[in-house]
């Protein structure tokens, strides 16, 4: 179980995570801008290690599926034991399911969880979670990508970083945060430093010359050229967005 200090000026934003495997957290969320807003209690992360629920000596959190099949399914009662305890803990937190079934996160989710108070994600593993416990208690079903992972830990892992990067304090910039891919609709323009030539290759004129309109207008269409290329699904819907808004 990993916490942050407490914070008495203002509830601080939580991440609980109901896992087999408690040790994987906070792993790289303690690290890094993360890691020192975890230290400071601009946020806070508690484990609930689903196997504490086990009702026999053995603490078996799994089973055969009824109807066959290869692997094994985690018990509905079992699950929901940590369920009942993270959610007497902090019952104000949306529950989250991490699932290849799931909607497709996105920057918009991401968004609206870090600007409420937290999120409990459930980190499945084996075939899955006994249907059961996802019809009782109703989690909103979310999947990282079209891949398999061994299990929830990497997408809760991934998922929370990106909430806690959103939130005040992490980052210094503003601007670090609204001039990126997906905050409106597009990837990200390419980025250039030190040193000018490399490798035979120079920075692009207009972004020494000084002129911030050109050099947004450059941007601008970089990002478009990018995301047409790339993400044409993200194309089509950014073009009709923007013939709407017009």
């Amino acid at each position: 179980m990993a916490e942050a200090n407490n914070n008495n000026q203002r509830e601080i934003w939580k991440a609980q995570v109901l896992t087999l495997y408690p040790d994987m957290f906070p792993g790289p969320l303690g690290l890094s801008l993360a890691g020192r807003g975890l230290d400071d209690g601009l946020w806070s992360m508690r484990t609930f290690n689903i196997r504490d629920y086990a009702h026999d000596r053995h603490s078996s959190v799994d089973d055969t599926p009824f109807g066959g099949g290869a692997g094994m399914v985690m018990r509905a009662d079992v699950v929901d034991g940590a369920v009942q305890a993270a959610t007497a803990e902090a019952p104000e937190l949306p529950l989250v399911y991490v699932t290849p079934r799931g909607r497709p996160v996105n920057q918009k989710c991401i968004q609206a969880w870090a600007d409420g108070p937290g999120v409990t994600i459930l980190c499945g593993r084996f075939e899955g979670i006994d249907q059961r416990l996802l019809d009782i208690r109703k989690p909103q079903e979310i999947s990282l990508g079209d891949f398999i992972l061994s299990g929830g830990e990497p997408a809760a892992l991934a998922m929370i970083d990106a909430m806690v990067r959103l939130l005040p304090g992490i980052i210094g910039s503003d601007d670090s945060l609204t001039d990126e891919s997906f905050e409106h609709g597009l990837l990200e323009y390419p980025h250039y430093t030190k040193p000018r030539e490399w490798h035979g290759l120079n920075i692009p004129d207009v972004l020494l010359s000084g002129h911030h309109k050109q050099i947004n207008a450059w941007r601008q269409t970089q990002a478009e050229r990018i995301t047409r290329e790339r993400r044409p699904d993200l194309w089509t819907l950014y073009s009709d967005t923007s013939k709407t808004a017009h």
